[in-house]
């Protein structure tokens, strides 16, 4: 006889109790939310009791084209019955295709593209073949950086997860965070002096070096590290330091990548190259896609060296089709130009905001990656852990999914990255939600 249908309280009760006795807890001191998701589309999550949740992280900073976007479900469900997986040391048309059509959105002489999975991954490649391409082995890295969490790319994050975990890569190094909102060098006229501080942090970094300095890995926009964007010319400036040393530059797009900012990719505002360039998230559009990208000089002295990065996934057909996908309707709808249009809309919403509440410090970003820091004096500008955690519950209980980062030194900050595929009108929502979600936080602070 068939065991009797739970309760909807009962089972959701069940469902709690299994994820805290079987899950490993992995985002630090976080726990899950305490929502379960039954199905996503377009900008919203939906939950199991009937909620609707404006999804203002677009997943996990990756759905750029929202969830379930129908071209991308297409590709999934006809790839899957064809070619899903091969041997690593097979190809496909749909790898060669994206490899290709990367190559042709970035500028000369990025030519040389290497498939991967996650954002971790990509940099833990771009760094082993730094250091195979140089034959040195240290890296520098920004103070508030968030690279991924295998060995080389952990070592080089220093925004979280560094203590109790033993000895890090050898050799790596951090330097100052450029952030004019809370600048540790000034002119005489209190601005913040960004070449300064370059330069001083070069020459710790020469104190530090044992003469083996391989490359410097950044984001344009840090978007762990509070959503803080350097100043126009710093990239240029931090290039000719790598330069004088024999440093390749990195930058890491895992989050900036693929029209976000209003761009193809965010090192265009700063007329940079890099050497190496790692895009992850934005890629794959929410599924696990990954991409190294090189100039081919680079990739043939790799190759003469005998680099090695051999991984289960390594060119898998399957995502490569979506990540075609992407590009398809990335360039097809002009999203870049959506992006920047959307980004107006929203940063004069949030400008807006700040005009009726006074804990509001800083708008910064760019396109729809916008940040929003929280103070509770911007005088002194001043944080609150408290009132960035109330601010976050009661967005989620008004139904706005948000993230804040919240650093040491620094106020929280909502990442705001709603998909490129948005409506003025769901901007809009989210909006309402925080300006309110905001007044309520305020009044029990």
């Amino acid at each position: 006889m068939a065991a009797p249908i739970a309760s909807s309280a009962t089972a959701t009760e069940a469902f709690w109790a299994d994820a805290d006795r079987h899950l490993v807890r992995y985002s630090g001191a976080g726990d899950f939310t305490r929502e379960i998701i039954t199905r996503a589309a377009g900008s919203f999550v939906y939950t199991e009791s009937g909620r609707e949740i404006l999804d203002f992280t677009s997943g996990q900073m990756s759905a750029i084209l929202g969830h379930a976007h129908p071209e991308i479900v297409a590709t999934v469900r006809s790839q899957v019955g064809e070619l899903d997986h091969l041997f690593s040391g097979m190809l496909s048309r749909p790898v060669v295709d994206l490899a290709r059509r990367l190559a042709e959105s970035l500028p000369d002489p990025l030519t040389k593209a290497l498939l991967l999975t996650t954002g971790a991954e990509s940099n833990e490649a771009a760094l082993r073949m730094a250091k195979l391409v140089t034959g040195k082995h240290e890296i520098v890295s920004f103070a508030r950086s968030w690279h991924g969490m295998t060995q080389a790319a952990a070592s080089a994050t220093y925004s979280a997860g560094r203590k109790g975990y033993g000895p890090s890569a050898p050799g790596n190094f951090a330097i100052p965070v450029p952030n004019a909102y809370r600048p540790d060098f000034t002119t005489a006229d209190g601005e913040f002096d960004w070449r300064r501080q370059l330069d001083y942090a070069f020459d710790m970094i020469d104190a530090q070096s044992v003469g083996s300095l391989a490359a410097c890995l950044v984001e344009p926009i840090l978007s762990s590290g509070g959503v803080v964007e350097p100043p126009r010319g710093y990239f240029a400036a931090l290039q000719q330091k790598c330069r004088e040393r024999g440093m390749l530059l990195i930058l890491d797009e895992a989050q900036t990548g693929l029209c976000r900012t209003g761009s193809w990719y965010a090192f265009e505002r700063d007329g940079v190259v890099p050497d190496i360039l790692t895009l992850s998230k934005t890629l794959g559009a929410g599924l696990p896609l990954a991409a190294v990208i090189t100039s081919a000089a680079i990739e043939q002295e790799a190759h003469e060296r005998g680099f090695l990065f051999f991984t289960t996934h390594v060119s898998d057909p399957l995502v490569a089709a979506v990540g075609n996908t992407v590009l398809d309707v990335l360039t097809r709808d002009h999203l870049d130009e959506r992006a920047t249009e959307l980004g107006r809309f929203l940063r004069a919403g949030l400008e807006r905001i700040a005009e009726r509440h006074s804990v509001v410090g800083d708008i910064r970003g760019r396109g729809l990656l916008a940040g929003l820091e929280l103070v509770v004096d911007r005088e002194t500008k001043r944080g609150s852990d408290e009132l960035g955690a109330l601010v976050t519950r009661r967005c989620l209980e008004l139904g706005l999914h948000m993230n804040i980062v919240q650093l040491p030194g620094m106020g929280g900050t909502f990442r705001i990255a709603p998909p490129l595929t948005a409506t003025e009108d769901e901007l809009s929502m989210g909006l309402a939600i925080l300006d309110q979600a905001i007044g309520d936080a305020v009044i029990k602070l």
